[in-house]
């Protein structure tokens, strides 16, 4: 896995920042939002809302339509302090963000730490790229970082595909075990950038 991909990777897991990676893809039936769905995601989304600290861990796997890999994901989001980290097995390569709402760093693709006042400044100057980093928490939750997203809900009414700034974010499975339920499998994409994560484990207090 050359630098050129680990910067991709890098970009692709901010960008959402998706069972196995390589598994197959299934769709679950989707239906157009009604009012009693958008109301029941919407108290969802309230309740999520009041819980900011969780963590996940799973597996990642991004392909930018030349290179594709994946590895491994540690994701832990304190209200608005986060770190992602992810390690490629193969070569045992680690990239690390970390920051918050007034600062970001990124780790592991340069020599030294390189700074910025927030994270999609940084991954624009670093990788060339404008990720909306502020909806990432919102989306891998299977929540709308703003009202004008477009949901699609599966048949259990959980949604089932997100649209919003650019990016189609479609939902997998759940872990029915978490209430409410948590996205286990998601599939991103934007162009020909392509993003599977599989969470293996929520820590969602």
């Amino acid at each position: 896995m050359n630098v050129r991909f680990l910067r991709t990777l890098a970009v692709s897991v901010l960008a959402l920042a998706l069972g196995a990676c390589v598994g197959p893809r299934l769709r679950p039936s989707t239906q157009p939002a009604d009012a009693a769905q958008l109301a029941r995601q919407s108290a969802r989304e309230e309740l999520l809302a009041s819980r900011p600290d969780w963590s996940l861990r799973g597996r990642l796997g991004v392909s930018d339509g030349r290179d594709s890999g994946s590895g491994s994901l540690e994701w832990a989001q304190r209200g608005d302090v986060f770190r992602f980290t992810v390690h490629a097995p193969v070569t045992g390569k680690t990239w690390t963000l970390s920051g918050d709402a007034g600062h970001a760093r990124l780790e592991g693709l340069r020599d030294q730490p390189v700074d910025a006042d927030d994270a999609q400044y940084l991954l624009a100057r670093e990788l060339g790229w404008n990720v909306p980093v502020a909806y990432l928490t919102q989306w891998v939750r299977g929540l709308r970082a703003s009202p004008e997203a477009r949901v699609m809900f599966r048949d259990d009414g959980l949604p089932g595909e997100i649209d919003e700034a650019g990016w189609k974010v479609e939902y997998l499975d759940y872990d029915s075990a978490q209430d409410p339920p948590l996205p286990t499998r998601v599939f991103a994409t934007r162009g020909d950038y392509r993003v599977r994560l599989a969470v293996r484990a929520w820590d969602s207090p």
